[in-house]
C-alpha cells in the first residue's frame, strides 16, 4: 500500500503534467479522430483546450461540470476504435447535464493515468469545499463560460444575457442599480469578484432576512441558543440540540469569527437553508426504512422507457451512456428494443425510425457493468423482440455468457409459487421480461405483445403515415433458448376477470397511457385489484415522437408498478419520478399505499368518495420565492 507521502507527491505530479498541457486525441468517430493540446489553467479549475492549427482561438470546460471519469473503452466512440487504440491509453470525461461525453486517447499509459487520476483529484478537490466556496466557483465557472472575448470583464448587456442562461429573472432597472454599486473600478464593466458581488445582491433572498431577524436577538446575528431556537420551532426538529446547532454554524458560517463566537451570520443561515440539510425532504426517509420483503406486485417500480435513447424517438442517437445515466439514477426496469442487424448481430434502436443503432452485445455489457452501482435490490430487463430465430439464438448467448450468474431465469425455490418474490430475496438478479413460450405443447410462435409499439402507431397512424407493413404481423417465430432466459412472460391482456382467473404470478401485460387511462375510468377496482397480484407495465403513447412524458401519478394510482418515463426528458414528469424515488434509499423500490395492496378491499381511485372511510385532506403550500441560490445551482 502507498504511504500517504507517496499518494500527495503523485497527485501534485500529475497536476504539474495537465498544467503543462499535453496533445490527446479526441475521438468522435471511427473517421474523425484529432489531436488537440489540452492543458490545466493555472487556477486548477478549468481547462483549456485547442486543435493543433489553431492560433488564438480555444474553448474550456469547468472541472466543475465533469461528472465522472471513465477508464478504457467504456463508451460507443472508444468501443469502435477498440482495435486501434489499447483500452490503457482511453478515457472518457463525462459531463453533467446535455453536454455529449469526451473521448480522448493518450499517447501513453503514463499520460492517460495524469489525467484520469488529476482530474478525479480536481473533482474531489471541489467536492469537498465548503458551500460558500462552491457558490462562488459555480458563480464564477458561469462568468468564465459567458466572457467570449476572455478579457476577464463583462458590460451590462453581456450580464443580462448571462442572467437569462443562468435562469435568474430580473427587473432591468433594479438589476442596473446593483449593477453600478457593484462596479467598483466604475469601469462600465464587471470583473470575475465583482460579478460574484452582483450575483449575490440581486438575488438576496427579503424572506429569509425577515425569518432570520425573527430568530435574531440583536438583528445582525443568530447565536447558537437563537439558531437552536430556529430548528425547533421551524424546523420541527424536536431533538434539536446545542451541538447540533454547533455543528451547522461550523459546516455552513463562512466568517471565521462568526464560527469561533458559535454564532450565525445571514451568509452562513441561507448556506445552510439551501443544504441538502436545510431540504423539506424527510431525512428519515433517505435511507432504507422499508419492508422489502413483500411480493415484487406491492412495490412501484423506477422504471425507463426507451432507455436506449438520448434524445427523440425519430431520429435521436441512440447510445449505452443513456443506459448508464438511468441506472445511475437508480431505475430498476430498463427497455431494449432488439432488430436484426448486420453480420448475425442484434442491435438496439427504435424501429422503423432515423434514431441510430447501437449493438446488443454492447448494451448487455453496459448493464452488467451498472446494474447494481445505485441500488442492489432487482433489476428487469424488458425486451421487445423483432429478431429472426438465427440472431435470437445470439440474443440468448449475449445474455447468458454476459450477465452469467446475475441472470435468474426462474423463481428462486424453482417452483411455481403463488406469487412474484420479493425485492429483498431478488437481491443483485437481473431478471429478463419478453415473449416466452408457455410449454412444450404450444407452438413456437407468439403473438405480438401489447408493448409492440409498432403495431399501437400502425394503428393509431393515418394509413399514408403507417410504419411499414412487417410491423403490423401478428405472429413471430420464437426461439425456445431466448423464451427459457424469461422471468416473466409478457402476455396480451384479455380482460380483468381472465387475469384473476387464469393469469399466472409471473406473467406481464404492457399498456400504452391511452389504454391504462380507459380501463381506469372503466373499471378502475378492477384495475386496481389486478396491479395488486401482476405487474403491469405502462408506457407512453407511441405519438409522443419528442420523447415527452405522461403524468405518472395517474398511473401509481391505480397501482402499476412499471411506469415507463423517458428518462432523457427533463419536466415536471420526471420530476415527480425523481421525488417519489429519492426515498427508501434510492433503491428503485417503494412500497404502495396499503389499500393497493390489500385484495380483500375494493378501491377505486376515480371513485374514492364512495368509501364509508373517505376523509379527504387540505394541504396548502405557501411558496415565498421561485428562485434561490440551491435550485439554481442543481440545473
Amino acid at each position: 500500500m502507498e504511504s500517504p507521502q507517496t499518494c500527495c507527491g503523485r497527485s501534485h505530479q500529475n497536476l504539474e503534467a495537465l498544467k503543462a498541457g499535453m496533445f490527446l486525441r479526441k475521438v468522435k468517430s471511427r473517421m474523425w479522430k484529432r489531436q488537440r493540446h489540452y492543458k490545466l489553467q493555472e487556477d486548477c479549475k478549468t481547462v483549456a483546450y485547442k486543435s493543433s492549427w489553431a492560433i488564438n482561438s480555444y474553448s474550456t470546460f469547468s472541472i466543475s461540470d465533469v461528472e465522472a471519469v471513465r477508464e478504457g473503452h467504456q463508451s460507443e466512440m472508444l468501443l469502435s476504435v477498440a482495435d486501434e487504440f489499447p483500452a490503457d491509453r482511453c478515457f472518457t470525461l463525462v459531463f453533467r447535464g446535455r453536454r455529449g461525453n469526451l473521448d480522448l486517447v493518450a499517447e501513453s499509459v503514463v499520460e492517460a493515468q495524469a489525467w484520469i487520476q488529476g482530474v478525479r483529484a480536481l473533482m474531489e478537490n471541489i467536492e469537498n469545499m465548503d458551500e460558500s466556496t462552491k457558490l462562488d466557483q459555480w458563480i464564477s465557472d458561469w462568468f468564465s463560460k459567458a466572457d467570449r472575448n476572455k478579457d476577464g470583464r463583462m458590460n451590462f448587456r453581456e450580464t443580462k444575457k448571462l442572467l437569462k442562461m443562468m435562469n435568474v429573472n430580473m427587473n432591468e432597472e433594479h438589476a442596473y442599480c446593483l449593477f453600478m454599486r457593484a462596479d467598483k473600478s466604475e469601469s462600465g464593466t464587471l470583473e470575475d469578484q465583482e460579478f460574484v458581488e452582483f450575483y449575490k445582491m440581486l438575488t438576496e433572498r427579503i424572506e429569509v432576512l425577515d425569518l432570520f431577524q425573527d430568530y435574531s436577538s440583536d438583528g445582525q446575528i443568530l447565536s447558537q441558543c437563537d439558531l437552536e431556537e430556529f430548528l425547533r420551532e421551524e424546523q420541527l426538529e424536536g431533538e434539536a440540540s446545542y451541538e447540533h446547532a454547533l455543528q451547522l454554524i461550523d459546516r455552513y458560517e463562512p466568517s471565521n469569527t462568526a464560527r469561533m463566537n458559535h454564532s450565525m451570520s445571514i451568509d452562513g443561515f441561507l448556506m445552510y437553508l439551501t443544504s441538502p440539510e436545510g431540504s423539506i425532504f424527510n431525512p428519515e426517509r433517505q435511507g432504507l426504512f422499508q419492508d422489502l420483503s413483500q411480493p415484487l406486485a406491492h412495490y412501484y417500480i423506477s422504471s425507463s422507457h426507451n432507455t436506449y435513447l438520448m434524445e427523440d424517438q425519430l431520429k435521436g442517437p441512440s447510445s449505452v451512456e443513456a443506459y448508464i445515466q438511468a441506472l445511475k439514477r437508480g431505475c430498476r426496469c430498463v427497455e431494449v428494443d432488439c432488430w436484426n442487424g448486420a453480420n448475425g448481430e442484434p442491435v438496439v434502436y427504435h424501429g422503423h425510425t432515423f434514431t441510430s443503432k447501437i449493438l446488443l452485445k454492447d448494451v448487455i455489457t453496459t448493464i452488467a457493468n451498472y446494474a447494481f452501482k445505485a441500488s442492489e435490490y432487482p433489476l428487469i430487463v424488458s425486451i421487445e423482440n423483432h429478431c429472426s430465430i438465427e440472431q435470437q439464438e445470439v440474443m440468448a448467448r449475449l445474455f447468458r455468457d454476459i450477465l452469467g450468474n446475475m441472470l435468474l431465469t426462474s423463481t428462486v425455490d424453482a417452483k411455481v409459487a403463488s406469487e412474484l418474490p420479493s425485492p429483498e430475496a431478488l437481491k443483485r438478479k437481473i431478471l429478463l421480461k419478453g415473449k416466452k413460450i408457455g410449454n412444450e405443447s404450444e407452438s413456437l410462435t407468439d403473438e405480438v405483445s401489447d408493448e409492440d409499439e409498432a403495431a399501437e402507431m400502425s394503428k393509431d397512424c393515418p394509413a399514408s403515415e403507417s410504419p411499414p407493413t412487417d410491423a403490423k404481423k401478428s405472429k413471430q417465430k420464437l426461439c425456445k433458448e431466448l423464451s427459457d432466459l424469461m422471468f416473466c412472460k409478457s402476455v396480451h391482456f384479455h380482460s380483468f376477470e381472465h387475469s384473476r382467473t387464469s393469469a399466472k404470478p409471473d406473467e406481464m401485460s404492457s399498456f400504452s397511457e391511452s389504454k391504462a387511462r380507459k380501463y381506469s375510468k372503466e373499471a378502475g377496482s378492477d384495475f386496481v385489484l389486478h396491479n395488486t397480484r401482476q405487474l403491469t407495465r405502462v408506457y407512453p403513447s407511441g405519438m409522443r415522437t419528442d420523447s415527452s412524458n405522461y403524468c405518472p401519478l395517474d398511473m401509481w394510482n391505480m397501482g402499476c408498478q412499471i411506469v415507463a418515463l423517458n428518462f432523457q426528458t427533463a419536466g415536471m414528469e420526471m420530476d415527480l419520478n425523481d421525488g417519489l424515488f429519492t426515498q427508501n434509499g434510492c433503491s428503485g423500490y417503494v412500497l404502495k399505499p396499503e389499500i393497493l395492496c390489500n385484495r380483500e378491499r375494493l378501491f377505486d381511485p376515480e371513485k374514492p368518495e364512495e368509501r364509508e372511510d373517505y376523509h379527504p385532506l387540505l394541504f396548502s403550500v405557501k411558496v415565498l420565492n421561485s428562485i434561490c441560490v440551491h435550485s439554481a445551482i442543481s440545473l
